[in-house]
């Protein structure tokens, strides 16, 4: 069964629940994967881009939650935090912050970078390594505290 016949599927039977918070999350990612599938031509996404859609609509529902929080909307901040724990169902586990530690030390050993000014040349091959499987942000965190000097 591929993702989007899971996610189908998912959206039937919260609807059967009535489960508003996952009725709205699956709606907005259907509704997101159609706009992708347009973007591409009208064809069919792979899992693997599924999955990136997934991963876009939950950063949007994590800046939501933050930009909610910041103002003070805690009735909104609990609708996008049921929502995202939907959606953050069908991504894959994220490496732990240990894990990348141990992957992008032996990407600065094969590159050979000694300071900072060598970011670029370990990033690119370390992102290509950690793709859909670490959150890029921890990922250059870690990689600037391993190259300071």
């Amino acid at each position: 069964m591929s993702l989007l016949d899971t996610l189908n599927q998912d959206l039937k039977t919260a609807m059967k629940r009535g489960d508003d918070a996952a009725k709205r999350a699956l709606r907005g990612v259907k509704a997101a994967i159609t706009r992708a599938e347009k973007e591409k031509g009208n064809r069919p996404l792979t899992d693997d881009e599924i999955l990136a859609v997934l991963r876009k609509q939950a950063k949007q529902r994590q800046d939501s939650i933050a930009a909610y929080r910041q103002a003070g909307r805690e009735d909104l901040v609990a609708e996008e935090e049921a929502e995202l724990k939907v959606i953050e169902a069908y991504l894959p586990q994220l490496m732990s912050e240990e894990e990348i530690r141990a992957v992008a030390q032996q990407v600065i050993a094969q590159v050979g970078a000694t300071g900072p000014r060598d970011m670029g040349k370990v990033m690119k091959p370390l992102m290509a390594q950690l793709k859909g499987k670490a959150d890029g942000r921890l990922v250059n965190q870690i990689v600037r505290e391993l190259l300071r000097p």
